[in-house]
């Protein structure tokens, strides 16, 4: 039997190969006779199992040697208070700048309230864009020039993609050049090795692993040396990421099975061939195909439309939406007959986002644009 296309925006789809290896695994992991669940994480094997992940996520995305990955609990939600509890101290003032541009880092910023100063020193919610669904629409990045940095901040956190408005940074921002000196953070949860990451401008990256790397429950930390041994007195011992760096992620049980699962994802990406491109490149080459094919369909229809800015549409998460909304649920009823499951937008944005991460192949792209096409026909 085929596997029906999932663009669902999280948890996510993954590679059937990994899925495959896992279940034949499922048992006995390399003649251990256990199950990677039933492994104690301060055994042997299963140190293996989490070195190796770390190995190869380092060597995806070219983490310096001087920055730390974390392998924690909690979701990226949870890092909406874990990041202030362990950075807003960096400066005595605790200034938090946050530069919201969805639904994600408005989440960032109103968490953050909580553990200092935090200010929205940017924002694209604007009665000059879109309101959809009664919520102000984000379809655009400000312009860097126009953030109001502070000299005293902390940090600067944004979400280098979002999952709900389908807003990514296409480049991330040089602070040095704005007249910042303060590391910036990001939330990288939706595009997470969907592309190449430029260290040289980022300090921490975090992100939930459900959507391109495997199961709910990892959340992955990856952050500078210099930016641990910060933490508030009231930061949960779990939560302090010098504490987790000291015990390679293992202060607490870390979330096993599921770093087994991303260790399996991360060698299908570096498996990966796309022409004369390998591992991350062929699957980022992949993804801008992938994108390319949908939004010119969208483009070059009467009935759907994208509100997005082209410059900062995501690759990953394509909301688009019904000229006719009537509509809406006869072309969800005819895309589930077609196999295309998961495609009805956020509640807080409606209309319908396809959802294009790692493991969604081409065909599965090819196939939405062809019930996108003939729907409109029938229209």
């Amino acid at each position: 039997m085929s596997r029906p296309y999932n663009f669902s925006p999280g948890p996510a789809t993954l590679p059937e190969s990994v899925l495959q290896q896992a279940a034949a695994e499922m048992l006995d992991w390399h003649g251990s006779g256990m199950s990677v669940m039933e492994m104690s994480h301060r055994g042997r094997d299963y140190g293996l199992i989490i070195e190796q992940c770390e190995a190869d996520l380092r060597e995806l995305l070219a983490i310096p040697l001087h920055y730390r990955v974390l392998f924690l609990q909690g979701g990226a939600q949870a890092q909406n208070a874990v990041l202030p509890l362990n950075l807003a101290a960096l400066k005595p003032q605790r200034q938090m700048d946050y530069v919201v541009t969805g639904s994600w880092s408005q989440k960032s910023a109103e968490e953050a309230i909580k553990y200092g100063d935090a200010q929205v020193v940017a924002s694209a919610a604007s009665p000059n864009h879109p309101v959809v669904g009664g919520h102000s629409g984000y379809t655009h990045i400000p312009s860097p020039a126009t953030w109001r940095l502070r000299p005293q901040a902390s940090y600067v956190h944004l979400c280098s993609n979002e999952t709900v408005h389908g807003v990514e940074f296409q480049q991330l921002p040089d602070l040095r050049a704005l007249g910042s000196e303060a590391p910036l953070a990001i939330d990288f949860s939706s595009h997470v090795l969907s592309r190449p990451l430029d260290w040289s401008r980022v300090a921490l990256a975090y992100g939930g692993a459900q959507k391109n790397i495997g199961p709910a429950g990892l959340t992955l930390v990856v952050l500078r040396e210099d930016l641990l041994g910060h933490a508030l007195p009231i930061c949960p011992s779990v939560f302090d990421y010098r504490l987790q760096a000291n015990n390679q992620s293992m202060l607490n049980t870390p979330p096993t099975y599921a770093i087994y699962i991303a260790g399996l994802t991360l060698q299908w990406i570096k498996a990966q061939r796309e022409g004369d491109l390998t591992g991350l490149a062929a699957v980022e080459a992949r993804n801008i195909a992938k994108a390319r094919l949908l939004y010119d369909c969208i483009d070059g229809s009467q009935l759907y439309e994208n509100r997005v800015d082209p410059a900062c549409r995501s690759r990953m998460n394509v909301p688009f939406f019904l000229r006719d909304e009537s509509r809406n649920a006869a072309f969800l009823a005819g895309a589930a007959e077609r196999g295309l499951l998961q495609l009805k937008g956020h509640k807080m944005v409606g209309g319908m986002r396809a959802s294009l991460y790692n493991a969604m192949p081409l065909a599965g792209v090819q196939a939405l644009v062809e019930w996108m096409r003939e729907f409109e026909r029938q229209s």
